[in-house]
């Protein structure tokens, strides 16, 4: 279940998203990179990552830049809250990218703010209610903040909407500020390099071109109008960013979002 925030918090939460297993089994996940941070909220889960290091069951998760494994244990039911990626910087005063790749845990910075959360959904209450209670909770949280710079929020918008490499020369023209103004930054506020961001939308929006697919569209014409120059390059990056080929993600049968999936650490 995906679930969009209210108009108010747009520019903050991009969506939420519900996920349960209701089997008592183990289940290998991969996490990669969307250019968004997050949140997610538990009272049941059994989370390790690749190190079989126990997870706590609210953490935060810092800009991804390359995939992550994750093992579940048993049955559970979890909150995704996904965040535009300047989020965390903006709310929380860390620079975005001394938590890139970095899972912190939700009570080292909230406190027991989580704990209404946690209890709503170890009692099975509808997720629709929960998450309306959350849209209150970080309404409140942003009437004390500041809004983000609206020029890198304009930056954003522009990367996300022409889909394609857009060079530092070309966001200074729009932006009127240098190029190392501007790298500095996205490295302070979104914990990723404009180039980096700009190839991991890419790299989406190639996803949601394969997912809409028919049978008149090849792999390689795909990559093409995604913006690729050739398919080695587009199987180099897709590797990189999903450890993964597109193949390999095509017959990957349990998508829970589009950058979390169930998959067998074998691949």
């Amino acid at each position: 279940m995906q679930i969009s925030p209210p108009s108010q918090l747009a520019a903050y939460i991009k969506h939420y998203i519900f996920l349960e297993n209701t089997e008592d089994i183990t289940k290998n996940l991969r996490l990669f990179a969307d250019g968004n941070t997050g949140l997610i909220i538990s009272s049941d889960i059994r989370m390790y990552d690749g190190q079989n290091k126990s997870l706590p069951l609210s953490f935060f998760y810092g800009q991804p830049s390359k995939y992550k494994d994750l093992t579940t244990m048993g049955k559970f039911s979890l909150l995704a809250v996904v965040f535009q990626p300047y989020f965390f910087n903006m709310f929380f005063n860390v620079a975005a990218r001394e938590i890139k790749n970095q899972i912190v845990s939700a009570s080292d910075i909230l406190k027991d703010q989580l704990l209404p959360f946690q209890e709503s959904l170890d009692n099975k209450e509808n997720p629709k209610s929960i998450i309306t209670a959350l849209n209150r909770y970080f309404i409140n949280l942003i009437s004390a903040k500041n809004n983000p710079d609206s020029w890198l929020v304009k930056v954003q918008q522009l990367m996300i909407q022409k889909k394609r490499i857009l060079s530092l020369k070309d966001l200074e023209h729009f932006t009127g500020y240098s190029e190392r103004h501007i790298e500095r930054t996205f490295e302070e506020s979104m914990g990723l390099s404009p180039k980096k961001y700009n190839s991991i939308i890419r790299l989406h929006h190639f996803l949601s071109l394969m997912k809409n697919r028919t049978g008149k569209n090849s792999m390689t014409g795909l990559s093409y109008k995604a913006g690729y120059s050739d398919q080695s390059h587009l199987i180099r990056e897709f590797k990189n960013i999903v450890g993964l080929t597109p193949g390999q993600y095509l017959k990957t049968e349990n998508k829970l979002a589009v950058n979390f999936i169930e998959i067998p650490f074998t691949c």
